[in-house]
């Protein structure tokens, strides 16, 4: 691990967003860790780092972008704060019917280059969604910015995609769940 990824989990573990217990993923499978980004995201020096950190990996993708399309919840305070520094545009997709979607007057231009940014990805499900808003739109998705990569990098997408950390901890489906895993009580964040 070299310095910058051992900064990025050092952050992670001193603002106690990374968890360990048993947990419920909102992808529905069970892990004996957690990112809880909610944790790491109510320290704004923490936000403005990790930020900073994650537009030099953009940058160096040589993404370019108008407007950051967060997820609700997870999303929404590391997206505002890489729209922020990027000085781009920031909207945000929320569930409506258990399905995101753009509300409160959000629109996209036609061809509007966006960058969807999340906190965690596990399977990418939330992430999928809003490319498919940005399409549905007219705008063009540039690329995918994440703090954290669940899937170590197995998530795959139409567009590229840059994480600060690429981590993958062992889940399970409910029917499969290890003992020593199983006689922790579990827990569901949150995402």
């Amino acid at each position: 691990m070299d310095a910058r990824q051992q900064e990025i989990l050092g952050i992670f573990t001193r603002t106690r967003a990374l968890l360990e217990g048993h947990f419920v993923l909102r992808s529905g499978l069970h892990s004996g860790h957690y990112f809880q980004c909610a944790q790491v995201c109510q320290r704004m020096d923490a936000v403005e780092r990790l930020a900073q950190l994650l537009l030099e990996k953009i940058h160096a993708q040589r993404l370019t972008f108008d407007t950051v399309l967060a997820p609700a919840m997870g999303g929404l305070v590391i997206g505002q704060e890489v729209a922020r520094q990027a000085k781009a545009r920031y909207i945000f997709a929320e569930k409506e019917n258990n399905v995101l979607v753009l509300r409160r007057g959000f629109t996209l231009a036609r061809g509007e280059k966006v960058l969807v940014v999340e906190d965690v990805v596990t399977r990418g499900g939330r992430v999928i969604e809003c490319l498919d808003i940005v399409k549905l739109a007219g705008g063009t998705a540039v690329g995918i910015a994440m703090l954290v990569d669940r899937s170590a990098g197995s998530a795959r997408f139409e567009v590229p995609a840059v994480s600060l950390l690429e981590l993958s901890f062992p889940t399970y489906p409910a029917d499969a769940v290890p003992e020593q895993l199983a006689r922790i009580p579990v827990q569901k964040p949150g995402s």
